[in-house]
């Protein structure tokens, strides 16, 4: 999916996403080099994004910008994926199929137990964990600071090996006092 040469990292993204990722008049791919200083090759024909990042800059901007390429390329809006730019969020992609294999059928199934009726679970654990999942494809990503996105993908994990709707409810609402106590501790 990815290849890493000192400067550059070289990122294949579905062929739909490729506009999202320009941008109106190029607003998107525009903004991304502005903010990190990194420069964006963009193959429109084939997904191919390829980072660079000029030779004295901060390293930690070229991977930064690799996460919302990637997190664009999974679904999220640019106005989500743009959350990556504070160093206190994190991108994590959980890919379906190496968990569960090809079977279109279990991966819908639980694609289905991950969204939930109407959206109920995706938009619970997103509130809970303050975190933001996109469901595309055969993945699952997640943007969120690094203890939201570690609830949240314990939840999505719990959900794909079969636990109930409501023992991840009840796990999500556990951390939520949790948090909350640790707060108030803290004032």
């Amino acid at each position: 999916m990815e290849n890493f040469n000192k400067q550059s990292f070289v990122i294949n993204i579905p062929l739909e996403r490729v506009g999202v990722l320009i941008g109106t008049n190029g607003n998107v791919k525009s903004r991304i080099e502005k903010e990190l200083n990194v420069s964006l090759s963009i193959d429109s024909k084939e997904g191919v994004v390829i980072i660079t990042l000029p030779s004295k800059n901060d390293p930690s901007k070229l991977f930064r910008a690799r996460d919302i390429v990637l997190a664009i390329g999974r679904g999220f809006s640019p106005e989500r994926a743009f959350k990556l730019f504070d160093e206190n969020m994190f991108l994590r992609i959980i890919d379906l199929e190496s968990i569960l294999g090809k079977n279109k059928n279990t991966l819908k199934r639980i694609k289905g137990r991950i969204i939930g009726a109407g959206g109920k679970t995706r938009r619970i654990i997103e509130e809970y964990t303050k975190t933001f999942i996109s469901i595309y494809g055969h993945t699952v990503s997640i943007i969120g600071d690094i203890e939201g996105l570690q609830i949240a993908e314990e939840a999505i994990n719990k959900l794909i090996n079969g636990a109930q709707h409501s023992t991840v409810y009840r796990f999500l609402n556990e951390y939520a006092h949790k948090r909350k106590f640790r707060k108030i501790l803290s004032y």
